[in-house]
């Protein structure tokens, strides 16, 4: 055994150096740049994926409720019931908390912008949603009722030119009148900005915070409120946990997921992510096909060698392994090198496209239409394992050509010819 393991060496080596043909380096050289960038390519790629999946989990998942139950027409008057019933339905649902939803205006000056406002408990919220990780802290925590303040989310006050301890005029309707055909005149009211929520994406543009408390009395509710809003445990059965949930309560609700608002962000990031994998498998299928090239060559070029291997008690066997291990080098080769190329330049990423953006002065992605504003690269190393994997499955089929005509070689036919 460890004479055929030395012999098989040897050939390899001498099949690998042995070799000077120029045309015969250059696509050899080639295949290894090819599958370097390839690798490097998609693991850049797929690390985009990751990270917007990430950052949807993380960032966007984090602030709006997995599910919500509202009242058809009408608000929720036994929400704490409620809240309770939620809570025993079904064990997946983590935790609960009330809001108040309402649609108005912001103002400060000539400026004027439409927003979504949420009135929501401050002390429930912390354990509910990940609001304080975006807002200042000590902003969250003097965030309280009857002290005439609101949260704007950056994007609005960037856009009415407000900043932290501005004052601006909600506009607000009152939703606790009782009197049919009969549209009530907003009613407007003079808040601090409080603070900022910045979570670097499309929901700064829309979404404003004040306390529960202060929103019914704005809304004329009384202890009324909109809806209980959910997180379950399950994100991506978030639609079949809610729907289970409202069949058991007593109460008839009208319930929503995330799914129904945000879902198509998490089935495009699916979707690429499936065509990037296509794409790899035809991209190192190209990069293979120089491997190819250069084994035949090689095999053209290295024939009389082969004869003599042959004429010396080498089997069909033994070449073939030669011309296997040459191309497990080159896709080894180009694979490490791109692979060490890729995730290096994933890890960085985000700061490598901050960079590019200011220096042409332009954002690729822009906060008002996308969920985020930046390019996020988040490195999984089973992505990069499985393309190391299919790079060296597609170098092997391509080597069993040429080890296939190289064993077939006739020794006594070359070593005649002149």
């Amino acid at each position: 055994m460890f004479i055929i393991s030395s012999r098989f060496l040897v050939a390899m080596f001498f099949s690998t150096i042995r070799n000077r043909n120029t045309m015969v380096s250059f696509i050899a050289l080639a295949s290894i740049i090819g599958i370097a960038i390839s690798v490097s390519s998609m693991i850049m790629v797929l690390s985009v994926m990751n990270g917007f999946q990430y950052e949807l989990k993380n960032r966007v998942l984090s602030i709006i409720p997995h599910g919500e139950f509202e009242g058809i027409q009408k608000p929720v008057s036994n929400w704490q019931l409620l809240m309770k019933q939620i809570k025993q339905c079904n064990t997946s649902i983590d935790s609960v908390a009330p809001y108040i939803r309402l649609m108005a205006l912001v103002n400060k000056g000539l400026y004027t912008k439409a927003i979504e406002v949420r009135g929501i408990i401050p002390s429930l919220e912390e354990n509910f949603s990940s609001f304080s990780d975006f807002i200042d802290s000590q902003v969250w925590q003097t965030f309280h009722s009857d002290s005439q303040q609101i949260i704007l989310g950056k994007g609005v006050a960037d856009s009415i030119h407000a900043k932290k301890g501005d004052y601006v005029t909600l506009m607000v309707t009152t939703t606790g009148s009782n009197e049919l055909n009969k549209l009530p005149a907003p009613k407007k009211i003079r808040l601090k900005i409080a603070g900022l929520l910045e979570l670097h994406g499309q929901l700064d543009h829309n979404l404003a915070l004040i306390p529960l408390k202060d929103a019914q009395k704005y809304t004329q509710l009384g202890d009324s409120v909109t809806g209980i809003a959910v997180k379950v445990n399950d994100v991506l059965n978030a639609e079949k946990i809610i729907s289970e949930v409202n069949i058991n309560l007593s109460n008839y609700l009208y319930s929503s997921s995330w799914q129904k608002k945000f879902g198509f962000l998490y089935r495009d990031i699916q979707l690429i992510r499936t065509i990037v994998y296509l794409i790899m498998v035809l991209v190192m299928c190209l990069a293979s096909f120089n491997i190819v090239s250069a084994l035949m060559m090689t095999v053209k070029g290295c024939s009389k060698d082969i004869a003599i291997l042959r004429s010396i008690g080498a089997d069909d066997v033994f070449i073939k392994k030669i011309f296997v291990y040459k191309g497990i080098i080159l896709s080894l080769s180009g694979s490490s090198i791109g692979g060490i190329i890729g995730v290096i330049i994933s890890m960085n990423l985000t700061s490598i496209i901050k960079k590019i953006e200011l220096l042409v002065h332009h954002n690729f992605l822009s906060r008002n239409i996308y969920f985020i504003n930046f390019l996020p690269s988040k490195v999984n190393f089973f992505d990069v394992a499985l393309i190391f994997f299919i790079t060296i499955v597609l170098s092997l089929l391509a080597t069993w050509l040429p080890a296939i005509k190289a064993s077939k070689l006739k020794p006594a036919s070359i070593l005649n010819s002149k």
